[in-house]
């Protein structure tokens, strides 16, 4: 998924993007200092960070200027702390409020969260865990930019396992997923699918994506 970041602070503006780009997301910046809400509604992106600590504009006016045109998910991220801040950005359409310095991975499920909200009643978002980014509606998995096309099953085991990670899905769950019949379904048809699935993650550099918990199922 794409997020475009206003930060002034050139230094803070790569370390986020390193940061966000090694978990899978796809970063723009908003170049020089004019018509910064036009550039992040334009863009497309999927969420938007936004320092209000700008030295040209000021980022609260940004937040209301985005939010008259877009629903775009939007997250403060700014060094000012106090209720006031929090509460006035909120007002005026913010979805969330983060105060630097922050923790990395605070941050990351943060945005996680919010994307998750935004967007999973929409079948054609897409799914990141763990620097892996699926595409659903394009049956696509891409890594580092690197990609793979997915077969049906394929796509309906890395879907099911990316919607509940964390979890441990059981062999049956994932049967009773891709062939929703009372035909008998030899337990031979999901393992074939699996090794084709841990094959094409591989060849993306992810070759220890899918776990096998022996007796219990798999997760990611």
């Amino acid at each position: 998924m794409k997020l475009f970041l206003i930060e002034d602070e050139a230094a803070i503006r790569a370390e986020l993007t390193r940061l966000l780009q090694k978990y899978g997301y796809t970063c723009v910046c908003g170049e020089g200092e004019r018509d910064l809400a036009g550039q992040a509604v334009s863009s497309g992106a999927d969420l938007i960070l936004l320092d209000i600590n700008l030295p040209y504009q000021d980022g609260f006016q940004l937040c209301r200027e985005i939010r008259q045109s877009s629903t775009v998910p939007i997250i403060i991220l700014t060094s000012r702390t106090s209720d006031f801040d929090e509460l006035l950005g909120l007002q005026l359409g913010a979805d969330d409020f983060i105060s630097k310095p922050y923790h990395p991975q605070v941050l990351l499920a943060r945005i996680r969260k919010l994307l998750e909200r935004t967007y999973e009643a929409q079948p054609s978002a897409a799914l990141v865990h763990k620097g892996l980014t699926l595409y659903p509606l394009r049956g696509v998995i891409r890594h580092d930019g690197q990609e793979a096309v997915l077969s049906k099953n394929e796509l309906g085991i890395l879907r099911m396992l990316m919607v509940n990670r964390g979890n441990i899905i059981p062999r049956d769950a994932l049967i009773d997923e891709l062939w929703q019949s009372e035909q008998f379904i030899d337990e031979n048809t999901l393992n074939v699918n699996i090794a084709r699935l841990r094959k094409k993650l591989a060849e993306i550099g992810l070759p220890d994506y899918l776990e096998t918990r022996r007796g219990l199922g798999y997760c990611v």
